[in-house]
């Protein structure tokens, strides 16, 4: 049993899917197949029921899959004590960013993080936040950008709170108010994020506490595009007041949302009780330094 075929076995479960997971190790999908019938030979279980569109794991592969990822992380941490041996003059962090906030957050550190440490390489992913913490848990990453509260599997620093805005038109007819309550949006349409956004269930949260569901007018990924949705009148949206602010349209009108429990904040988390190299310690600090 190899740790290669392990790690293979991993990403298969993380991409759904042989062909994917081929690509993500840079691996054929036959030899990706054939790793995997190895490893089921050599344990002498079936690890995936293949009948369906996407590989499901077994009873037998659910033992594995978890087992192996404690495998993994065990090996990747063994491997960043031994590049803190190195004082930072080389060695990787592996990081997780969200798409919303991070241009605003990170930018500056990723490049003053660069300058300071310019031997360690930064393998960074995007995805929303929900997504972002189960690659954490599953070692694929060792620190991510993510939103509070968090369960107890983490640690986090916090980086920045911020009040949420409810975007609407100009023609809205709360669009002059100081401030708006999610009741008061309820007859309007609401424009929200792609699935995975933790942002997403903030809100939905905050409406069942209102006594309603609301109506979704459409979903996207894009800030922009959102911003734009609503200045085509289809609905409202909502954004932290740093985000917002940026992203001025003379036909979008930003209103104070007075909802409790809405706002924005935003940390940086790790696996409670994992290690955390030098290089992920360093990104901390900075971002607290630069934080102020």
């Amino acid at each position: 049993m190899h740790l290669r075929t392990l790690r293979t076995l991993a990403e298969v479960v993380r991409q759904g899917g042989f062909s994917a997971a081929a690509k993500a190790v840079f691996a054929t999908q036959p030899t990706v197949s054939k790793a995997i019938q190895q490893l089921e030979d050599e344990l002498g279980v079936v690890l995936f029921d293949r009948t369906g569109h996407r590989p499901v794991l077994t009873a037998a592969g659910e033992i594995v899959h978890r087992r192996a990822l404690a495998i993994l992380n065990e090996r990747d941490d063994m491997l960043r004590e031994i590049d803190d041996l190195r004082g930072l003059r080389r060695g990787e962090l592996r990081l997780g960013l969200p798409p919303l906030g991070s241009a605003e957050l990170f930018a500056s550190l990723f490049a003053a993080y660069r300058q300071r440490y310019p031997g360690v390489e930064i393998r960074l992913i995007e995805h929303g936040s929900k997504r972002l913490e189960e690659i954490l848990l599953a070692g694929g990453v060792e620190m991510i950008a993510t939103l509070l509260p968090l369960g107890d599997d983490f640690e986090f620093q916090p980086v920045r709170h911020e009040p949420l805005l409810a975007l609407l038109p100009a023609a809205h007819p709360l669009a002059g108010r100081d401030r708006v309550t999610l009741g008061d949006l309820r007859p309007t349409p609401f424009i929200l994020f792609e699935e995975g956004f933790a942002l997403n269930a903030r809100i939905a949260a905050a409406c069942q506490r209102a006594g309603f569901t609301p109506t979704e007018a459409a979903r996207s990924a894009q800030i922009t595009f959102i911003v734009a949705l609503v200045a085509s009148g289809l609905g409202c949206a909502f954004l932290p007041r740093m985000i917002a602010e940026l992203r001025p349209h003379p036909e979008v009108r930003l209103v104070p949302l007075d909802a409790p429990g809405t706002d924005w904040h935003m940390a940086l988390a790790w696996r409670r009780g994992g290690y955390l190299s030098d290089a992920a310690r360093a990104w901390a600090a900075l971002a607290r330094d630069m934080a102020g």
